[in-house]
């Protein structure tokens, strides 16, 4: 298995269990402080490691870098709106396949040619990510706003894979920590103009940095990844994130995990195999 597609799946780990432990944060504070906090967390740490190990990035660079945030934060917003509509169980699903189509067709738009193996696991993935993210539960008449709250957080997410994708690999990490602050600032901005509650309590601390390291690790893994197996394989790689916090919440909190869930996750499995090995 090539060194692309193990940091496509590490990303896809980091992601995942960044949102377990922002979800557990979201619980006792509000999802916007949560947010602020690992975004912010997340730019300091790659701040830190920029300082160590500088690149030679370029303006466009961090054009990019500020598309991917605000790609970032759009995602993580219409995300949350869902959720906070109860919503969740449809938006997840619809979200997380926004996320991994988007990237597929900007990689082949271009020029990526994987291999037809590769190209058949990246299609059979798609299902696989919506049987594990979906919530069986869910009630069809609320499909008409999840539809909406899922591509807009999905295409959210696919900007911000996409755009990492186009920073030059020789740029260092100074334009990650940029994507990270930019998605702090918007969320504030947002949060400020929805009149919601974002200032940090002392308790969100932990979570929310918690929440941010990790994220900022599954954005440097898949940064990397791109640039070394391709944008489209990186991409759907990435979005297997759901498949992580489904098994983290069935370990951790023992929820339930459903017959359709454990079909999905089979999937996405012979789904990579089929990558590695396109």
């Amino acid at each position: 298995m090539s060194l692309g597609i193990l940091l496509g799946l590490a990303s896809a780990v980091a992601y995942g269990a960044s949102d377990f432990v922002g979800g557990l944060g979201s619980r006792r504070y509000t999802t916007w402080q949560v947010v602020l906090v690992g975004q912010s967390a997340g730019a300091v740490v790659m701040a830190a490691a920029g300082a160590l190990l500088p690149g030679s990035p370029v303006p466009a660079d961090f054009a990019w870098a500020v598309v991917a945030g605000v790609g970032s934060a759009a995602g993580s917003i219409f995300l949350y709106r869902g959720l906070a509509r109860g919503r969740m169980g449809l938006v997840a699903p619809i979200s997380a396949l926004g996320a991994a189509i988007l990237p597929v067709l900007a990689g082949a738009i271009l020029g990526e040619r994987p291999g037809w193996l590769a190209w058949a696991g990246m299609i059979v993935a798609l299902p696989g990510i919506w049987l594990v993210a979906r919530d069986a539960s869910a009630q069809p008449s609320a499909m008409r706003g999840a539809l909406v709250d899922g591509t807009l957080a999905g295409v959210g997410f696919g900007v911000l894979f996409v755009a990492l994708a186009q920073i030059s690999d020789d740029a260092g990490l100074a334009p990650l920590a940029l994507n990270q602050l930019t998605g702090a600032v918007l969320t504030v901005v947002t949060a400020a103009t929805l009149r919601q509650v974002w200032r940090p309590a002392v308790g969100v601390l932990g979570w929310g940095s918690a929440a941010g390291v990790l994220g900022a690790s599954g954005t440097l893994a898949f940064f990397i990844a791109s640039g070394t197996t391709g944008l489209g394989i990186a991409g759907v790689l990435a979005s297997l994130y759901p498949a992580v916090t489904v098994l983290l919440a069935a370990g951790f909190l023992r929820e339930r995990v459903a017959p359709s869930q454990r079909v999905g996750i089979v999937v996405c499995i012979l789904a990579v195999a089929a990558m590695a090995f396109g």
